[in-house]
């Protein structure tokens, strides 16, 4: 799973990002960006895998990752390019999920440059460079198609193409988002080449100071709206990783913050792009795997391995909660709770899985 981070200026959107991975990159105010997104590849401390792990003590053991990409600040007004050009534009464009990174702190120095905190305004302003990113590429396109049609290429499923990006763009020109655009299964075929910004699973973080932290409901509710919608205190979370797991707690506690940035993100990013989890178990290795909730046997097979889809026969299959309840294997199999399953079973979260295929 690739999270991107992107936000305004100075919005402390590395900070956040500091946050989530333990990373120390530089968020003095005159620190100078490389150009570059910084990049943190961070575990999801799934504490399923930790207690199949306990019990099966496995040679491995392998947590889920989510990567995460904090994009350089946007300027208002400068238009989406620094989103699309070249190594950077493929980055932001092969991201899973956006996260808009918002303002909500007070500091003379930001304020004096970009105004008071404004995170309905700022994330309004962050969605209409996404809008207009789209534009762009859609114009591009469909210039590209009239230019083939001079050549005398106009066939059926150019024409169609033609008809779905200009239904896009005229629904961008209305200044909305193409998450909210409704297509068909044909249309959403008709596109699959492309990566429309806008059209991306999008949250948006408020990043809030100590003092503002937990008062925030209208802002929230406002953009709830819309958008799914978290809160971070990002300096403050920031700050912990430099600190014992137990004075960590104890100033979240102090706080109000129940978990940690990295754990609430998590959560809400699964439930966002509609993932689960799904588990490998046994002495060799203890193993989380990541699907869409609509994934079958076959397709979380071929997670594991392409030639474990191709040879599918069958998945033996029991689920996690049956067996911390029961306490073995052994238990769920004589209670009847192990089953096996064909191709067309949809995977359920915690499900714990053996392929059985033909070589």
């Amino acid at each position: 799973m690739k999270i991107g981070l992107i936000g305004m200026s100075k919005s402390g959107k590395t900070t956040v990002f500091n946050s989530l991975t333990g990373l120390q990159i530089d968020v003095s105010e005159f620190g100078v960006s490389s150009g570059e997104p910084n990049h943190g590849v961070v575990e999801v401390k799934d504490s399923r895998i930790t207690t199949l792990s306990e019990s099966y003590q496995p040679k491995k053991t392998i947590y889920a990752t989510i990567e995460y990409l904090d994009f350089p600040g946007l300027e208002e007004g400068a238009g989406s390019s620094v989103l699309i050009k070249g190594t950077m534009g493929g980055l932001v464009k092969s991201s899973d999920a956006l996260a808009l990174i918002v303002r909500n702190f007070n500091d003379e120095i930001v304020s004096s440059m970009h105004g008071k905190p404004n995170p309905v305004s700022e994330v309004n302003a962050l969605d209409s460079e996404l809008i207009i990113n789209d534009l762009i590429l859609i114009e591009k396109r469909i210039e590209k198609i009239e230019l083939g049609y001079k050549k005398g290429i106009k066939d059926n499923i150019v024409q169609f193409e033609e008809k779905t990006l200009r239904k896009m763009a005229d629904h961008l020109n209305e200044e909305k988002p193409l998450r909210t655009l409704e297509l068909s299964e044909d249309e959403q075929k008709a596109i699959r080449g492309f990566q429309f910004l806008s059209l991306k699973p999008l949250m948006v973080i408020i990043n809030s100071d100590e003092d503002s932290y937990g008062t925030n409901d209208d802002v929230i509710s406002q953009l709830s709206t819309q958008f799914k919608v978290i809160e971070f205190a990002g300096k403050f979370e920031s700050e912990l990783e430099g600190l014992d797991e137990e004075d960590a707690l104890m100033f979240m506690q102090d706080m109000g913050i129940t978990e940690s940035a990295r754990d609430r993100l998590t959560k809400e990013s699964y439930d966002l792009l509609g993932y689960i989890s799904f588990f490998t178990v046994g002495t060799d290795e203890v193993r989380a795997w990541t699907v869409e909730k609509s994934a079958n046997a076959v397709e979380a097979a071929g997670k594991i391995h392409s030639d474990l889809a191709r040879g599918f026969i069958r998945a033996e299959c029991f689920n996690y909660q049956n067996w911390k309840e029961l306490g073995s294997e052994k238990a769920v199999k004589e209670k009847g709770l192990f089953r096996l399953e064909g191709k067309n079973y949809l995977v359920q979260d915690g499900d714990i899985l053996n392929i059985r295929f033909n070589v």
